[in-house]
């Protein structure tokens, strides 16, 4: 039949017009369902969050082909399925389940009509050795009560509570801090804080539930605190009296300051170690901030307290300097003395760590010297006033010695001065701390730096006496006797000025000598007397060590703010 005769039959025939729409509407009825299962896709599973449960957990599948019901599809962990009251959300691209109790680790896939899904992993939590994480509400520092709500300086106090640690470890207690002009050490808080000095030996005994500790020199009145890896616990009110007057700390500077040193080699025939202690501001009450701003190379220890200590290889290949440097940035404060004189009573607390340490001779105070003790106590006499006495020793050797503004070197002896009547600022302040520490006085040999008013750096040297129910009280007897330095403000009378105030010059480096042991067996140390640290050991070297040659630079400032 041609086209023709099929128009004419359409034209002509009502019957053959109606066939015809009966097979293009069965034809039609038939390739829909066919359509749609050749264009609905396999499901895919782009994420399973979280990748591992517990049972009761809600567990999102995203992806792409689950279909907007789920009609006869299902989700499957490790051949189970997830029953229809567990499936709490479906949709094409997103599938919401709780984990059933039964559930074990294994593979999690998607089926539908269209077929299955690649699989993931799924992990029944319950099932994986986990570390126990302490809960932060119960593993805060509780400090419940201070055994005292009234002290002063220096007086020990019995914390209470819970969670402070089985050992202190870099815990610590803040009290709030007595400063005109202040730092704020814990960043976001209200108050102003300074804690507990080690180098005070403020700490005396730490456990899970109490500790004792003394009141350290700069706190004030106000919230007291623990702190540990934790967190800080609540804060208790504690009053800090002076009975004998307090000083000041005011016009803060902040020192950007650069320490360096070089080594090279010169003859080594093996690989041999050299290893820098290069010293670290101290922190205290005066310089109660101290950071790292740069430091280079990485050091081989950099949170030691006293050094950054840093350590090289040398070989027959290494030719090229070394240098080892940091940039430390130092808060300092101007001190005035605010000191009631009659108030000062004689040291009771003699089984304090710090009375024993400061009133005992070391490698640079020669407090032990026969002739040193005679001198003491001929200048002090009848007086049991231990600052008066201070004062007297102070008076004496202005008086009676001569500064010499350079540094004395060769082997020599701070008691040289008993004979010659002159030494330069180390011979003043060693001997004038060897004085005190003879009658009892506690007095810690500063050593450091003065910066003058053009922002250099000098090597110099003064001492702090601690008084009790007062604090430290510092003395720069040198630049009272005359050695020539340039303030930044002038001081119109140096000799009453330099007993009890500093002017915010000195950066203190060390407060004590710092005896170090080489860690090495037959190694080579050196000592570099008379300069900006005290410390048994600058260097070590290893004994194969043929020669190298190093240099300690002197302390830069980089910057002043």
């Amino acid at each position: 039949m041609n086209l023709r005769s099929v128009r004419e039959l359409w034209r002509r025939s009502p019957l053959f017009r109606v066939g015809i729409w009966l097979a293009i509407i069965i034809a039609i009825l038939f390739c829909i369902p066919v359509a749609g299962k050749t264009n609905k896709k396999k499901p895919e599973i782009v994420s399973v969050v979280p990748p591992t449960g517990s049972p009761g957990d809600l567990i999102v599948i995203s992806g792409t082909g689950f279909g907007d019901t789920k009609e006869n599809s299902f989700v499957e962990i490790s051949g189970s399925r997830i029953t229809t009251s567990g499936i709490h959300f479906w949709s094409d691209t997103r599938i919401e389940f709780i984990v059933p109790y039964n559930v074990q680790d294994g593979l999690l896939c998607v089926q539908t009509s269209a077929g299955r899904s690649e699989p993931n992993f799924f992990a029944n939590s319950a099932g994986i050795p986990v570390t126990v994480r302490s809960d932060p509400r119960i593993s805060l520092p509780v400090l419940d009560s201070i055994s005292v709500t009234t002290a002063s300086v220096g007086d020990s106090l019995t914390l209470t509570g819970s969670n402070f640690g089985a050992v202190r470890s870099g815990s610590l207690v803040y009290f709030t801090a007595d400063r005109a002009q202040g730092l704020n050490l814990i960043l976001g808080d209200e108050y102003e804080f300074i804690a507990a000095n080690d180098q005070d030996y403020d700490y005396e005994s730490w456990s899970d539930t109490e500790i004792k500790v003394r009141i350290p020199d700069g706190a004030a009145s106000g919230p007291v605190y623990v702190h540990t890896d934790k967190g800080n616990s609540l804060r208790q009110q504690l009053t800090v009296s002076a009975p004998a007057g307090k000083k000041t700390l005011s016009s803060m500077r902040t020192y950007v300051i650069k320490v360096s040193a070089d080594v090279q080699n010169r003859d080594v025939e093996e690989e041999n170690r050299v290893t820098f202690f290069m010293p670290r501001p101290s922190q205290y009450y005066a310089q109660p901030k101290v950071s790292v701003d740069e430091v280079n190379p990485i050091p081989l220890i950099q949170d030691d307290p006293f050094d950054m200590i840093h350590q090289v290889t040398l070989t027959p290949s290494t030719t090229e300097q070394l240098r080892f440097n940091q940039n430390y940035v130092i808060n300092s404060y101007s001190i005035s003395a605010g000191i009631d004189s009659s108030k000062i009573a004689r040291f009771s607390a003699k089984s304090r760590l710090l009375y024993s340490v400061y009133t005992s001779a070391d490698s640079c105070v020669p407090s032990d010297d026969e002739r040193v003790k005679a001198l003491a106590q001929e200048i002090i006499g009848k007086n049991k006033n231990p600052y008066f006495q201070a004062k007297a020793i102070y008076d004496y050797m202005i008086a009676n010695y001569q500064i010499q503004e350079e540094v004395r070197t060769g082997s020599i002896s701070v008691t040289d001065m008993l004979d010659s009547g002159f030494g330069d600022a180390y011979d003043f302040t060693m001997l004038f701390t060897a004085l005190c520490r003879s009658v009892e006085i506690p007095c810690a040999s500063m050593s450091g730096i003065y910066v003058d008013s053009n922002s250099n750096c000098h090597c110099h040297w003064w001492s702090e006496i601690y008084f009790e129910k007062y604090g430290w009280f510092p003395v720069d007897v040198s630049l009272a006797a005359g050695l020539p330095y340039s303030s930044f403000t002038a001081i119109e009378n140096p000799v009453e000025y330099y007993f009890g105030n500093l002017e915010g010059q000195h950066i203190a480096f060390s407060r004590k000598v710092n005896s170090l042991k080489p860690s090495l067996l037959n190694s080579r140390t050196v000592y570099r007397p008379r300069t900006y640290a005290l410390q048994s050991v600058w260097e070590e070297a290893s004994n194969a060590t043929a020669s190298y040659s190093s240099l300690w630079n002197d302390p830069v400032i980089v910057g002043i703010y």
